[in-house]
């Protein structure tokens, strides 16, 4: 269990095979358990001490060596195991072995300090005559630090149980020791044998037999008109001052102060610190709490809850728990809601939660206790970052009758924005904010203020925006009102959302107006929450650079004014940002860590799993695309704020497009376009658009691709949306493509073909150089690959008939066959342009996109036949086609969809991985990416 220092082994064995090694005594002290008995083998089991030569002493079993046997001529090493059992006798005995060692002997000796008879002197009080000769060495052994108690864990419960919870509550309630943590450890395996890894689960599981019955002999032989004060330490649980053991025990001070000093010499307790006494494995407590007597127990935690009350800073929260323990159910509620309050004030929303629903789901709660300690759990659930239980609660509390009415309007109104903000229900949410509004308008203002403000809010489905500003007049009139300057400040923050959402202009003047230099925390922390709002609403309209200003302005403000929730909404907008700016490096990781962070409550991460699920598109991981753009099961993509759900429904349909699964693809469109059109925030189709008319135009429903562009040019009119007014362009380039690609199925001439897709082009170009002018790279590539596949079919006759790409997707069963001879002067530029946006998909990571523009460049650049002298014929290495298609196979791409991007035939593609894994040895798909990533 203990690891010995690498010098203390080396003496011995230096001391044991040495021509004229000169003898080593060391002694070992360690409190019990900490591995005293273990270290003894280590040494037993040196390679360089003959077998003949160990000699075990255990001490206090009877027996042992006599004083001659230190005199033995050859060299021994003697192993002395727990001194502090031995009787004088025996440590007489012991004194005449050691000081009789001869050279290349070695003694090590093991003793608990807590347990010696004199203080510092292991060998008994008798002076011991130490040979000039001998070397003495001391060893004390430490108890297990948090990593060691976490790899102690993984290989106990294995690496699922092993979650910080667990090893943090481990080495908090063992103090480390090792004995104890493997003890302890072998029962949450057997009682848990589904273990999640929480700290509950730790509790749960008891107090090891072996260090229950350590503590409960060492406690009982503590005179008894002294136990109190061993009592006292187990019920206050923590290191705690003499005057305070005194007090809780009931001694008084002289008489506390005397068996304190029995208890410390009995090892019944340990001084923790500088004047702080209590168990030196803090788990020992609960056992002896267990053997108390109930009117006994009470007393204690009556007089513990008075002590702990003079402490300051004051933690209310024990302090409640002692109130509860001894009966007193007025001063436990009271206790509790200063615990509560004290917890909000400082920050420490999530311990409030946690307090305050422990308390509140608790039967026969008194109303009145009710009535208060509910909206302060509501208060801190909508700020921190904990719902799902505190939903639960509250539903249940809003129907208690016997609730003031303004009360229950307040909780309700808290109900409603957890349903909406946190928990993904904004449908329910929206109904109970309603009724929350109509009830208390006429009894509390400004709360009637805060819930027409939460109405403000746009970014929920099912309601137009006009309702917003409906709402949003009222709300106005409401905390005018009401005098009250955080509220004004909380209305404000939500009409700054609105309006930026909108592109409204006078936007950018409402941010302005937030009050970012109040005194008042409730004020600073609504103007947090509106900075956050503008910076998510920029970064959707495509003000990057003043939206990332906003943004770090809001999460500094929030981090100041105790606002997690929007702190880590902030966190989201970062993540969507760093998206289309084109830092993808390390951004999946990033969107990973954070849903990690978030898992209690996921759809506060919803912007990372759609981040997400965009970048494994653009990789080619289309397995992994769908499980992110889903939330992976977490919770409905139509509960999405209606911004992320556009991008993400945009990012499906792209995925069923390149699939040519293009019914499939319009009946998405279809469903997504209905939100955005039912909301009315136009800037909000800016992700969707480009690929809902696509879907439309290729399902053959070209009249629906025409009114979806016509609806949002005219829905955007002249607002400054430069994200949105790029993919207007971009849509009507698609629409342009489509249509004369369809129409080169019919009578149109060959000439009004090139015609439409130089105009198509021309139009991609425009987007292209809007998406630059952002800036959107990632944006930019794909509407400069689609100008180059314009221009290139309209150079080349019948090439819109035979190319196939995903952007628009086309047939990938069309076989890549040489082209005529192009007006090589016209098309260089193009082809430059080509090869450059493959190159900056490749920089970004777009693995699937690089590949399928490449692929394009290919079709105007046929691969001749033969091998021209010199160049290497890649007989033991992947030719640079085989290199390509490996890396969409392992992605996850089936053969027919790499066919479709590269346009080559499944045979051929079927042909590329074999020979992929022929050339790398490699056994599966699997095996082949292990291969590709170990390949220099």
């Amino acid at each position: 269990m203990i690891t010995t220092c690498g010098s203390v082994l080396r003496s011995f064995a230096r001391a044991l095979t040495g021509p004229r090694a000169e003898p080593v005594l060391m002694f070992v002290e360690g409190a019990a358990g900490e591995g005293k008995s273990h270290l003894l083998q280590e040494l037993a089991d040196l390679p360089d001490a003959p077998e003949p030569a160990r000699r075990w002493w255990r001490c206090g079993a009877g027996g042992g060596p006599s004083e001659q046997d230190g005199h033995r001529p050859e060299a021994t090493l003697w192993l002395v195991d727990d001194v502090h059992r031995a009787d004088e006798d025996e440590l007489r005995r012991l004194r005449g072995v050691l000081e009789g060692l001869g050279p290349g002997s070695a003694a090590a000796v093991t003793y608990r300090p807590e347990e010696i008879e004199v203080p510092g002197l292991p060998l008994g009080g008798t002076p011991m005559t130490y040979p000039g000769r001998l070397t003495v060495l001391t060893n004390r052994l430490a108890p297990w630090d948090e990593e060691r108690v976490r790899r102690a864990t993984e290989e106990a419960l294995g690496g699922s149980g092993c979650t910080a919870e667990a090893v943090t509550r481990l080495h908090e309630r063992t103090g480390g020791v090792p004995r104890v943590v493997v003890d302890l450890l072998a029962m949450v395996r057997e009682q848990w044998p589904a273990f999640t890894g929480t700290a509950a689960e730790v509790d749960a599981a008891g107090v090891p037999p072996r260090l229950a019955e350590l503590v409960l002999s060492r406690t009982h032989a503590v005179p008894p008109e002294h136990r109190p004060v061993v009592w006292a330490a187990a019920v206050l649980d923590g290191p705690a001052g003499r005057d305070e053991l005194a007090a809780v025990s009931g001694l008084g001070a002289g008489t506390g102060t005397g068996a304190l000093l029995g208890a410390l010499e009995g090892a019944a307790l340990a001084e923790l610190g500088e004047g702080r006494y209590g168990f030196a494995v803090p788990l020992a407590a609960s056992a002896v709490r267990a053997t108390l007597p109930g009117p006994v127990r009470q007393d204690l935690h009556r007089r513990a809850a008075n002590v702990l009350s003079r402490r300051q800073p004051v933690d209310w929260a024990a302090v409640a728990g002692h109130h509860r323990a001894a009966g007193e159910g007025h001063r436990w509620l009271r206790a509790v809601e200063r615990a509560a309050e004290s917890a909000e004030a400082s920050g420490r929303h999530e311990q409030a939660i946690t307090l305050l629903e422990r308390t509140l789901a608790l039967p026969g709660l008194p109303p009145q206790a009710r009535a208060r300690l509910a909206p302060l759990l509501a208060r801190n659930a909508v700020t921190g970052l904990r719902s799902d239980q505190t939903v639960e609660v509250l539903a249940q509390i809003v129907q208690d009758a016997a609730l003031p009415p303004a009360v229950r309007g307040e909780l309700r109104l808290d109900l409603g924005l957890m349903l909406c903000n946190q928990m993904g229900r904004s449908h329910e949410g929206w109904q109970v904010l309603e009724v929350a509004a109509g009830e208390l308008r006429d009894v509390r203002s400004v709360l009637a203020a805060r819930a027409m403000a939460a109405l403000v809010t746009p970014y929920w489905p099912g309601v137009s925006v006009d309702v917003h500003r409906g709402w949003l007049i009222q709300a106005v009139a409401a905390a005018d009102d009401s005098g009250d300057a955080a509220m004004r400040t909380a209305v404000l923050a939500n009409h700054v959302g609105l309006a930026m959402s909108c592109a409204d202009p006078e936007a950018w003047e409402l941010v302005e107006q937030l009050p970012v230099q109040s005194t008042d925390p409730a004020c600073l922390r609504q103007a947090a929450r509106g900075l956050c709002n503008a910076a998510d609403s920029a970064v959707w309209l495509g003000f990057y650079e003043r939206g990332a200003d906003l943004l770090a302005a809001g999460r500094d403000l929030s981090a100041r004014s105790g606002a997690p929730y929007t702190e880590h909404s902030a966190m989201g907008t970062r993540l969507l940002q760093q998206w289309w700016t084109g830092r993808w490096l390390g951004l999946d990781k990033r969107c990973e860590d954070f849903v990690a962070a978030t898992a209690d409550m996921p759809f506060i991460a919803s912007d990372a799993y759609v981040v997400r699920g965009l970048l494994a598109v653009a990789q080619g991981d289309w397995g992994e695309a769908r499980s992110w753009l889903s939330q992976q099961g977490t919770f409905g993509t139509e509960k999405l704020p209606v911004p992320l759900g556009a991008a993400a429904a945009g990012a499906v349909i792209r995925l069923a497009l390149a699939r040519q699964e293009v019914t499939a693809a319009a009946e998405h469109a279809r469903a997504a376009w209905k939100v955005v059109a039912d909301k009315g925030v136009w800037p909000w189709a800016a992700e969707l658009a480009p690929w809902a008319v696509e879907a439309l135009a290729r399902a053959g429903d070209g009249a629906g691709a025409h009114t979806m562009v016509r609806n949002f040019a005219q829905g955007l009119g002249r607002r400054d949306a430069p994200a949105a007014r790029a993919a207007l362009v971009w849509s009507r380039a698609v629409l342009t493509e489509t249509e004369t690609e369809a129409e080169a199925s019919g009578e149109a001439s060959a000439e009004g073909r090139r015609s439409g897709l130089l105009e198509a082009a021309a139009l991609y170009g425009e987007a292209a150089a809007a998406y630059g002018e952002l800036p959107r790279p990632y944006s930019q590539a794909l509407t400069t690959e689609g100008a180059a596949r314009c221009a290139i079919a309209a150079d080349t006759e019948g090439a819109p008939d035979d190319e196939g790409a995903s952007g628009p997707v086309k047939d990938a069963e069309a076989a890549s066959r040489p082209a005529p001879a192009p007006e090589e002067d016209a098309i260089l530029p193009v082809l430059a342009e080509l090869e450059s946006c493959a190159q900056r998909f490749t920089d970004l990571g777009a693995v699937w996109d690089a590949a399928r523009a490449r692929a394009l460049l290919r079709t105007r650049q046929p691969v001749r036949k033969g091998r021209p002298p010199g160049r290497p014929s890649h007989a033991d290495q992947l030719s640079p086609r085989e290199e390509e298609v490996a890396q969409l196979a392992v992605s996850g791409l089936t053969n027919r969809e790499i066919a479709a991007t590269l346009h080559l035939s499944p045979r051929t593609v079927e042909q590329h991985i074999a020979g992929a894994m022929r050339k790398t040895g490699a056994l599966s798909r699997r095996d082949l990416a292990h291969r590709l990533d170990a390949t220099p």
